[in-house]
């Protein structure tokens, strides 16, 4: 009876539903595409799909309001955007959040960043939940060694650490704060309390009360994600309360649909990880990459292996954005990922979406092509969709022939019968070559026109070149060669870009799927039911915790192999996987090893697997360093073997193509190129470029220069000749405007992968976890090329880093030298941040420059932490380096170094200043050094990007672009500066417009008095401005005096943030822009001038007198919070944000890091996990934001209590002047620091201090709120 029943893979996702069904008698599946909405139609497309090949099958008719019969049907196996959607269109359940006392906007605040630097409304994902309760409860680990488990109130936590219960929860208390939810209309809960990974017991105290009550859903995150870490754990969370009800309510609703119900119905579910789960078991938090997760099943199971041995990169381009995803043998996994705005912890596939699909928006900007991120989306949708649409990819595909109408369902016009209007998008493309070529003939007035064929081309080569990016970071990243990869291209656009985007990543062979259009639900009948358990464990690797660890692998084997038996797996279809999470001590980064079965039965050591995955990643390994052991992880497979590839026979004669021959344009013009259905193709077919293959609905465009062979498999493999690269003509006068933003992409991309390549290999927590560094490649002449955007107050300055050096050393530069500074006069910001540049030769000649400016968290001074709140001179703020080659000849110079870095005094000049200064050199040497070979890594990770790049193109015409995207970057910000030109003058008097310079007037002042001054002067004509500063107090007698490059960095922040487009970040940003110091006063002090405060407390104050006087927004805290803590044996540094200013369209941020910083802030569990400190309160300083007709974030409440005695240490503004309020809007609160003794005095520290410490005290600090826009 088992073989006459039809079997559903489906793939429900955000426009269409695929179904694939396997039916009996048929050696070939039965395919169905149907609009995923369509009411006037059916209510549910999968149910609708499966009724109309049931249908089909039994020659029965199904009334479409009656039930499905199942006695026909096997088993259903589905994937559904239904959890995304909810996400994305935040249509989730109403929930509200649980959390401990004093923490209740934790997950609001989350790590603090923005996620868009040059967003100067700081726009953040809304948050799920409505409703926050704070539960009087709270545990704290026992950290210190004499504290022992005697105390009846520690326990043992599951992670092995000791737990102190300091409050009990209290039931009587809850029960009032969550009948008040019910009474408000929430029913769902998520609950995060501090440290519940390791003692849950309060956690499940919260549900067993809310259940009583009758809530319909609870999530608990212990339960979910039962791993260190509150903020992901707590979001987590909150994604599973708010989506589970949902996907419950579509689940049943979609399985009410047939008549048996659940009893005979044998319907799986596939969540993020790859594997299947029943309905019972599928819950919001896994589904969020249900569909995406089919794609990568689909493909990495049809084709590695079977069809080629190389590594895949999986290639799914849809309608609105492109998934990429990588693999090699196994499923690639990430155990935390950001949809939507909101951090899921858990195990999912490793796959990165970017913002570029067949809808991407084409643009003309600035004189450069532009792709995307914006969307035409499915209505209008593109040009030639008749709906009224903007350009978007599929035009500029229709043009060139990528994309044929006749095989283009006639779905369009107003009654839904007519095909692609290839006219309307000619004349859109018509009206655009018009401006683009006015443009060009200004430029260069012997210019040739472009026609409508090289402009829709030169848009898709800059959309394949966005999409490029992602699948570099991707395979770089992890230590591997993007081009011995094969690309495995599936989804409706990808096959028209596959030939195109191998051939620009160096890749030889590309893999199209037969099934390529639904590849998705394809997978979802080669997956197989997956079950997995976590607990954390906390403990240092060793034989004792091997033992451990492995007793609790086998309780928690038993539980999956239970739970699959449930589900019908005999023992014999049940595989086994365990894995432990590890990292090395003093490392925030965690590794999820797989432990590897020797051929004798025995497990192979975790920590030899861990060290060779850690070098992999990173590139080196860290000696005489303890490994930690973090979580428990097993993973129960129930395995299905489901679908079979079927073998085809070998073709007999040659292929035929298809009528009249179609006309595709490519590089060098049109072509008449013949058409092929893949259904009429065989095994061992060979098709040469160019060709078309139409495989279903998915257009297969082979190129000139490949070939494409069909498979035993009935898949199509086609071979690039790997010698054809592209050329491109160099004009001694202007840019090509396609090639421009082509260079912008790889430009900047090189400067991406530098960074990650830094985070990756660096030691410290400052660069690995807050991401405080920068990555930039230069000119020959030292000029910004490429500046990815990681840290503001980096940007820009350190171009005069790298010219300052280049004139210091002249022609003693030498192949095989690095460079390494970090002193102010020296184009330096403060002496934490250590620039490490390497000069790069081409037969002896300097090419470019590549950077890497990274913040040590130590290099010595007068207080540990290296930013004393009361240095005077540079010579205490520690170790100093003007010039010195860290490699010379390709020697790394660790003497030399180490000398520079442990006495302070060596480093300083000639004037002997620095003998009369008894200053303590670094106090984390081996951090130092770990880190700076991190920067030269980085920095050699960049050389190579770009070698790759001069070999392909050559060395003139890189450097030729690297002069033009400069110039590009300069054209934008004098277009935005006549603009603001135009703007301000029409306010200023508005029945005078003729006048065409503009002058403002604006300052501000320092905590000390000290007076910022800015007199700026905008020609609207030329587009030029003129920042002068004149009137700014002479140095001070403290620290926040500002080296030039800090306020250069300001500037060019502050035009980026006002260009508002992604222009590139270098040195043309400022050629239309002349800045002036005067020198002697506190933004150009002395080269003996202490100058720490200045980068992260002054740079902030320049930028709200900048963008006051452009009236762009309101001041912001105006701070960056620094905090150092820390005694003979560690260090502790953090900046704490504050209120972002409100502006005329829109209120403040409350709670994020402003401006001139962006870095992360550590997660409470770790805080109290790794430091002896207690957090006692972090959430929003209410009503701290200025009011107005849009009113100013508020601040933020920080109290730490410290376990044992420290020094610490407070660097602060906004404690006297507070921020100010704009257009008639209230200023801002100031910031307050205070220290509450023991016997509960609360005493107030100012803006500036040092401190030692005692046990119990706690540190309260309140940062300052936003202005606010407008009168109130």
């Amino acid at each position: 009876m088992g073989e006459e029943k039809l079997r559903f893979c489906i793939d429900r996702g955000g426009t269409f539903t695929d179904v694939y069904a396997e039916l009996p008698g048929r050696t070939d599946g039965r395919v169905l595409k149907l609009l995923s909405v369509d009411p006037a139609n059916y209510d549910d497309a999968p149910v609708e799909g499966i009724r109309r090949i049931l249908e089909e099958h039994t020659g029965s008719k199904i009334p479409r309001h009656s039930k499905i019969p199942t006695d026909k049907i096997e088993w259903i196996r589905m994937g559904t955007t239904v959890a995304t959607n909810a996400l994305l269109e935040r249509k989730g359940e109403r929930i509200a959040l649980c959390v401990t006392k004093g923490f209740k906007d934790l997950l609001q605040i989350g790590n603090q960043a923005r996620p868009n630097i040059f967003d100067l409304t700081v726009s953040k994902p809304s948050n799920l939940y409505e409703e926050v309760i704070e539960v009087d409860e709270r545990v704290q680990l026992v950290v210190d060694k004499e504290e022992d488990g005697s105390s009846s109130a520690v326990v043992k936590g599951i992670s092995g650490e000791l737990v102190r219960v300091v409050k009990p929860l209290d039931d009587a208390a809850l029960k009032p704060q969550l009948k008040c939810l019910l009474e408000k209309g929430v029913s769902c809960l998520a609950v995060v309390l501090l440290h519940s990974y390791t003692f849950p017991d309060h956690e499940v105290a919260v549900a067993k009360v809310a259940s009583s009550l009758g809530f319909k859903h609870v999530s608990l995150s212990s339960a979910l994600t039962p791993m260190v870490r509150a903020v992901p754990r707590g979001l987590t969370a909150s994604v599973d309360a708010y989506l589970t009800p949902v996907i419950k309510e579509y689940l049943s609703g979609f399985i009410s649909k047939f008549d048996q119900g659940l009893g005979k119905l044998n319907v799986l579910f596939m969540q993020s990880d790859g594997g299947l789960a029943p309905e019972s078991r599928f819950s919001g938090h896994k589904a969020v990459l249900s569909g995406p997760a089919g794609g990568v099943v689909g493909y990495s199971q049809t084709l590695f292996g079977l069809e080629t041995e190389k590594p895949l990169i999986g290639f799914d381009m849809g309608g609105t954005s492109t998934d990429v995803s990588r693999y090699a043998g196994s499923y690639e996994q990430v155990l935390e990922t950001q949809i939507a705005g909101a951090i899921i912890q858990a195990p999912q596939l490793d796959i990165n979406t970017v913002a570029a699909g067949g809808g991407s928006k084409l643009k003309f900007q600035f004189g450069a092509f532009r792709v995307g991120p914006e969307s035409v989306g499915a209505h209008p949708g593109p040009v030639c969709y008749r709906k009224g649409g903007e350009l978007a990819v599929t035009d500029a595909n229709l043009i060139l022939g990528y994309v044929i109408p006749d095989y283009f369902p006639s779905i369009f016009g107003p009654n839904e019968d007519q095909p692609l209007d290839i006219e309307a998008t000619r004349k859109e493309f018509g009206k655009l070559a018009a401006e683009i070529n006015s443009y060009r003939k200004s430029q260069d007035s012997s210019a040739k026109d472009m026609s409508v064929e090289e402009i829709a081309l030169g848009f898709i080569n800059v959309a394949n070149e966005t999409m490029c990016r992602p699948i570099r970071q991707l395979t770089e990243m992890k230590g591997h060669e993007t081009r011995n990869h094969a690309l495995a291209c599936f989804g409706g656009a990808g096959p028209q870009h596959a030939c195109a985007i191998a051939r620009s990543l160096g890749m030889t062979e590309v893999l199209i799927h037969r099934f390529c259009g639904i590849l998705s639900a394809y997978g979802m009948g080669l997956a197989d039911v997956v079950e997995e358990a976590q607990e954390p464990y906390s403990a240092v690797y060793g034989p004792e915790s091997i033992l451990e660890a492995s007793h609790r692998e086998s309780v928690l084997l038993n539980q999956v192999k239970q739970t699959l038996q449930e589900q019908g797996f005999r023992e014999g279809n049940i595989t086994t996987e365990t894995y432990l999470n590890l990292r090395y001590e003093g490392t925030d980064t965690a590794i999820m090893v797989k432990g590897n079965v020797n051929e004798d039965g025995s497990v192979s050591d975790y920590d030899v697997e861990f060290v060779k995955m850690f070098q992999q990643e990173y590139g080196f390994k860290l000696q005489n360093r303890n490994i930690l052991i973090c979580d428990v992880r097993v993973r129960g497979i129930g395995v299905t073997n489901i679908l079979k590839p079927q073998v085809l026979e070998p073709a007999t004669g040659t292929p035929k193509s298809e009528g009249n021959p179609y006309q595709l344009y490519f590089g060098e013009g049109w072509h008449q190129v013949p058409l092929f259905r893949l259904e009429n193709l065989g095994f061992g077919h060979v098709i040469p470029g160019p060709a078309i293959i139409m495989n279903g609905n998915s257009t297969v465009i082979v190129e000139p220069n490949c070939k494409a062979n069909i498979t035993k498999y009935g898949n199509i493999k086609i071979k690039l000749d790997s010698d054809v690269g592209p050329a491109v003509k160099i004009s001694e006068k202007v840019a090509d405007v396609v090639q421009l933003s082509i260079f912008n992409h790889r430009f900047m991309g090189i400067a991406e992968q530098m960074g990650r390549t830094l985070q990756r290999t660096s030691i410290s927590t400052n660069i690995k976890e807050r991401l405080d560094f920068s990555c930039a490649l230069f000119g020959p002449d030292g000029g910004l090329v490429a500046n990815a955007p990681h840290v503001p107050v980096h940007l820009g300055a350190m171009s005069s880093t790298v010219r300052w050096q280049l004139n210091h050393w002249g022609d003693s530069l030498n192949e095989g030298d690095v460079l390494v500074t970090n002193h102010p006069s020296a184009g330096g910001s403060h002496l934490p941040d250590i620039t490490v540049i390497t000069p790069v030769f081409e037969k002896g000649k300097l090419v470019f420059f590549v950077a890497s400016r990274g913040h040590h968290a130590e290099i010595g001074g007068i207080t540990p932490g290296s930013m004393p709140p009361f240095s005077k001179s540079i010579f205490e703020e520690g170790a100093a380096i003007k010039a010195f080659k860290l490699v010379e000849g390709g020697v790394f110079q660790e003497e030399g170094i180490i000398r520079l870095l442990q006495f302070p005094g060596s480093s300083l000049d000639d004037s002997g200043a620095g003998g009369h200064f008894k200053i303590p050199g670094t106090r984390r040497l081996q951090d130092n050094l770990s880190d700076l070979h991190a920067q030269i890594a980085a920095n050699r990770r960049g050389i190579s990007l770009i070698k790759e790049l001069i070999e392909q193109y050559g060395l003139e015409t890189v450097q030729a672009y690297m002069t033009y995207v400069q110039l590009n970057a300069e054209e934008a910000v004098r277009e935005m500066l006549k603009s603001v030109a135009s703007r301000v003058s029409s306010s200023q008097s508005p029945n005078d417009s003729r006048s065409s310079i503009v002058t403002i007037e604006e300052e501000d002042l320092m905590d000390d008095g000290s007076t910022i001054h800015l007199k700026l002067t905008i020609n609207g004509e030329k587009g030029e401005a003129s920042f002068n500063f004149d009137g700014t107090s002479p140095e001070v007698y403290g620290n926040w005096n500002a080296p030039e490059a800090v306020t250069a960095a300001a500037v060019i922040y502050c035009l980026r943030c006002l260009v508002n487009v992604d222009i590139p970040l270098n040195q043309g940003c400022l050629a239309p822009v002349e800045i002036h110091i005067p020198q002697g006063s506190f933004l150009s002090p002395s080269d003996k001038a202490a100058v720490v405060g200045g980068n992260v407390l002054t740079s902030q104050r320049i930028t709200d007198v900048v963008l006051t006087a452009f009236q762009a927004c309101a001041c912001s805290q105006g701070c960056m919070n620094n905090l150092t803590f820390g005694d003979d044996s560690f260090g502790y540094y953090e900046t704490i944000g504050g209120g972002s200013g409100a502006g005329p369209t829109w209120e403040g941020t409350s709670g994020v890091q402003c401006h001139m910083t962006n870095t992360r802030m550590t997660d409470p569990e770790i805080f109290e996990q790794r430091y002896p400190v207690l957090l006692h309160r972090f959430g929003m300083r209410e009503k701290s934001g200025g009011l107005g007709v849009n009113k100013g974030g508020d601040g933020i409440v920080r109290e730490i209590e410290f376990r044992r005695p420290v020094v610490v240490s407070i660097l602060s503004e906004r404690r006297v002047h507070a921020p100010r309020g704009l257009a008639g809007g209230d200023d801002g609160a100031r910031g307050e620091n205070y220290l509450i003794k023991r016997d509960k005095r609360r005493i107030y520290l100012g803006g500036k201090n040092t401190v030692e410490v005692q046990a119990g005290e706690i540190l309260q600090i309140l940062t300052p709120g936003g202005g606010g826009w407008g009168s109130p």
